[in-house]
């Protein structure tokens, strides 16, 4: 997935379903060896059924291969807001 023009690299996560990459990357195997989708957006296995892996075939819906939602923390309240003091030199 590379070439001239390609964009920088991303990677969104599909609630139950694959990973898409976009951009200009290499993908390659378990030994190393470069696959080349010749696309710049793939979409990734991530439910392990695919029978082209490492890419997604839609096997996640057959499946029902279910991502889990990250807790989210709780919010940080602050008591007050930290102020910054000019240093010895009158830096903040």
């Amino acid at each position: 997935m590379t070439g001239a023009g390609a964009g920088a690299p991303s990677v969104v996560a599909c609630p139950n379903g694959p990973l898409i990459v976009r951009g200009d990357v290499e993908i390659r195997d378990e030994r190393g060896e470069l696959l080349d989708p010749h696309r710049r957006t793939v979409a990734l296995c991530r439910c392990g059924a695919s029978a082209i892996r490492p890419f997604c075939d839609g096997s996640h819906k057959l499946t029902g291969f279910r991502t889990v939602r990250p807790e989210r923390e709780p919010a940080v309240v602050y008591d007050e807001l930290t102020r910054l003091e000019p240093g010895p030199r009158g830096r903040r």
